[in-house]
């Protein structure tokens, strides 16, 4: 297994030095790590530049950064990570022997790290939505093999759901791995709407967008 990890970024300067530091024992372990930037306003591309990473410059967007990450790479598997997403220890040991057992792509069981205990239910209800769905979230870290990738067409050129549609795809080649050691994930983004608030939307969207509404206007109403 030769793996690339991918990772879509926008304006996340503040959150470089860390996410550089649990990176650097991947890349020392001959791991590519390839930051596809979405044309961010502060100094993200160039500090991950100067901290040794391969950066590219990509269409703003997540599904179209990672499209231009996964085009790139060179590796047979493809990781695709969020900038405040963490790997847990062993990662890649998982991801190869789900490979061995017979699956094409899967994720992992998610943390989310932050102040209000309802993240727990919230991460909770999010791996146990994934293994009875066999839909992932980007959140999980998604994993995959190329020919898996490709062979699906790769991320839709969509501004919301991409995981969610991506999935979709996947899960016609085989049912994904749902890896029970965790990703941690920042709660930020619970934390700066509101939890309650933040699960609604999401539930809402979801249901819009199984429900056939176009991901350009949920897109709308997401920000």
């Amino acid at each position: 297994m030769h793996p690339s990890i991918i990772i879509p970024v926008l304006d996340e300067a503040s959150n470089l030095p860390d996410l550089s530091r649990r990176l650097a024992p991947l890349v020392r372990a001959g791991v590519e790590v390839l930051f596809v930037d979405g044309g961010s306003e502060d100094a993200t591309a160039s500090l991950a530049e100067a901290a040794g990473f391969r950066v590219i410059r990509g269409r703003r967007g997540r599904a179209r950064q990672m499209e231009a990450g996964a085009k790139a790479s060179h590796g047979d598997t493809l990781i695709f990570l969020h900038a405040d997403t963490a790997l847990p220890t062993g990662a890649l040991q998982a991801i190869d022997a789900s490979f061995r057992a017979g699956h094409e792509w899967g994720r992992f069981d998610v943390h989310i790290a932050g102040r209000p205990r309802m993240l727990r239910v919230v991460a909770r209800m999010m791996n146990w939505r994934s293994r009875i769905t066999g839909i992932a979230t980007g959140d999980q870290a998604m994993f995959m093999t190329r020919e898996a990738f490709e062979s699906v067409g790769g991320f839709p050129d969509q501004p919301l759901m991409e995981d969610i549609e991506l999935s979709r795809r996947l899960r016609t080649r085989s049912w994904p791995a749902c890896l029970r050691i965790k990703v941690t994930t920042s709660g930020r983004r619970w934390e700066s709407r509101g939890v309650w608030r933040t699960i609604f939307l999401m539930w809402r969207l979801r249901w819009s967008y199984w429900r056939g509404v176009p991901a350009s206007r949920l897109a709308e109403a997401y920000r």
